[in-house]
């Protein structure tokens, strides 16, 4: 059975964009944004899919919209719902309602730096490797059970810029694969840590570049 998939969204999506065109085993049933001028939002019109921008800024405050999302993404009958940057922290509520088949990738080797500003964070830290994580969401911000890492090596003449977009780069090779290990029902969650099932040579922590 193909995974039904809904893909949350802020801005442009490119990690979206890495999935739709990765050639998965699931079908992107909904493209949902808090914000209505999302470039992501044109990118699923341009694809044929269904693509609706609900505005935060119209609803009295985060458990309100939470809900009224919640409510939309239900409609969409969904088996996993992917955050590709999506820039609003979500109530526990929500959270709760979506246990399990909820993920976030997010721009640090977790749980280093999380929140915001990972980059800067990462070259002012003077840390020799920096990276990406793919996890489950949890009602503990940015600390969920990872599923996939990715590590590029930070180099003397990084800046905040140059190291994000090698890091984007890996986002959109781990995000797809993630997506692909859930559609095979090979991620187990247990006790808080992500077992990958089915092939003992498998990294969940991959890194490629040198």
């Amino acid at each position: 059975m193909t995974l039904r998939v809904v893909i949350l969204l802020s801005g442009r999506g490119s990690n979206f964009q890495a999935i739709a065109e990765a050639a998965l085993p699931i079908e992107i049933v909904a493209v949902i944004s808090n914000r209505p001028q999302a470039a992501g939002l044109d990118y699923a019109r341009a694809r044929g899919l269904a693509a609706i921008a609900l505005d935060h800024t119209a609803h009295p405050d985060r458990v309100a919209f939470d809900a009224l999302l919640a409510d939309e993404i239900e409609r969409h009958r969904p088996d996993l719902v992917v955050l590709a940057g999506y820039m609003r922290i979500l109530s526990a509520a929500f959270i709760a309602r979506f246990e399990g088949r909820l993920l976030n990738i997010h721009p640090s080797l977790l749980p280093m730096f999380p929140g915001l500003k990972t980059h800067e964070r990462a070259l002012a830290e003077g840390v020799k490797v920096h990276g990406c994580t793919v996890h489950f969401v949890t009602a503990d911000l940015d600390h969920g059970p990872i599923a996939i890492q990715a590590a590029v090596p930070v180099r003397a003449d990084d800046t905040p810029g140059t190291l994000a977009a090698r890091v984007l780069q890996q986002e959109h090779r781990i995000y797809p694969q993630a997506i692909r290990w859930f559609a095979e029902g090979r991620l187990e969650i247990n006790q808080g840590r992500v077992n990958l099932k089915g092939d003992l040579t498998s990294q969940s922590v991959l890194s490629t570049e040198t």
